[in-house]
Order: structure tokens, then C-alpha cells, then sequence
């Protein structure tokens, strides 16, 4: 097993066993557009996707477009979007946000940074999963696997979620984020989740972890 000496020897190696795994990269949540991803992702904070996804079919069916969601009630896309959580807010934001498209866009979602997280319900993540996934704009969202694995791969300090954007796009190849952002959410899930964890299987950080996650492996067998 070749050495690994360096962080950049590190990084390349965890490239290369994510594009091993992961050779293919299917966005989460069903979509069919912009805009039906961006209502999708607005959809899922604090929710599974595959929750989401159970809901977008009845809400797409209801309106699929900004012009027919915004004439839409609030009362109907809560009833519908129920399952995801949150749902006085984010309704509320579909409708809105669906509102600022037809007045403000032409009816289509803005492709920069400033004017998605201009509208209602978008922060800066939902803008960086919109501006990767539909309009391929180098960018790399950050959710909870993705800081999570930073932290354990020692690639962050962990401190804030700004924290590791800026130090996974200080390490990863631009060309490669967004893919990449993918590849580790895909990675946490399946063999580094948050509860249940274990570094016999998550051999990743079991390589080239932080020290500290061989005590948490210990505390998590001594339970």
C-alpha cells in the first residue's frame, strides 16, 4: 500500500477511491428542470431526499412552473408539502420566490450566486447545489456528511461550515466539485454516517482520520 506523506498525497487518494466507488453521480432529487430542483432542495432542508422525493410528484403535479406555482395557495402547497417539515415557511418561500421568478426573471431561475440567494427560502448552499447540478457552475455545496467527513479526513477544522467550502475548495481540483460534493455525500451515507458509525467500515478515515476518531471508535464499542 503506497504511502501517504503528505496531505496532497491524501487528497488524491481519497479522489481516486470516490471515483472508484462512485464512478457515476445521479443528482438526489428528482427534477426536471431548474426550477423544479431548486423548489426540490429548498424542500429538503432538515428532510431526507428520498422524503422529498415522495413529495415532489404531488406538488409537480400540482404546478411545475414559477407562473402556475405562484397562483397556487399557500394553504394547498403546505397541505402537500407537510411530510418535508417546516412547512408554514417553506411553502410560504415556494410561493414567493415562485412570484419574484415571473416578475423579476422572465419566469426563469437566475444562474449567479446573488440573485438565487436573493430569493425567499435560498441560502447559499441551496444556490451552490442549483448552480452545480443545473447549470454546471463550479461550485461545492457543503451539507452535514460533507462537513462531517471533512472534519474526520482532517481536511478542516470543522469550526463552521464556511470553514470547510473554503478549505474543500482550496483542496479539490475545481473541475472536479462537482462531482466531487456528490462522491462524499454518497461516501457518508453509505459507509461514514453520523450514528451507527464504525471505522471497520469506514476505511477512509480509518487511513487517513484524525487521531482522535480511534477513541470515538473505542467509546462507540465500550457503549
Amino acid at each position: 500500500m503506497t504511502e501517504l506523506k503528505t496531505k496532497a498525497d491524501r487528497v488524491t487518494w481519497v479522489m481516486d477511491e470516490l471515483e472508484s466507488l462512485y464512478p457515476e453521480t445521479p443528482v438526489p432529487l428528482d427534477h426536471t428542470d431548474a426550477y423544479t430542483l431548486l423548489v426540490a432542495v429548498l424542500l429538503s432542508a432538515q428532510c431526507t431526499d428520498a422524503r422529498v422525493n415522495t413529495v415532489t410528484p404531488s406538488l409537480f403535479e400540482l404546478a411545475d412552473n414559477p407562473r402556475d406555482m405562484m397562483r397556487q395557495s399557500v394553504e394547498d402547497i403546505r397541505a402537500i408539502i407537510r411530510p418535508c417539515g417546516l412547512s408554514p415557511r417553506k411553502s410560504a418561500a415556494i410561493s414567493e420566490l415562485s412570484r419574484i421568478l415571473v416578475e423579476e426573471h422572465q419566469g426563469e431561475v437566475p444562474q449567479n450566486f446573488e440573485d438565487l440567494e436573493a430569493l425567499p427560502g435560498v441560502g447559499h448552499k441551496t444556490a451552490a447545489v442549483v448552480m452545480s447540478q443545473a447549470f454546471g457552475v463550479p461550485a461545492f455545496p457543503v451539507d452535514t456528511h460533507i462537513h462531517r467527513l471533512m472534519h474526520r479526513w482532517n481536511f478542516t477544522n470543522g469550526k463552521s461550515v464556511e470553514q470547510t467550502e473554503r478549505d474543500a475548495k482550496r483542496l479539490f481540483p475545481e473541475d472536479r466539485w462537482n462531482k466531487l460534493h456528490l462522491q462524499i455525500i454518497f461516501y457518508g451515507r453509505e459507509y461514514s454516517p453520523a450514528r451507527g458509525w464504525s471505522l471497520e467500515k469506514d476505511y477512509i478515515s480509518a487511513r487517513i482520520g484524525r487521531k482522535s476518531l480511534w477513541k470515538k471508535a473505542v467509546d462507540y464499542r465500550n457503549k
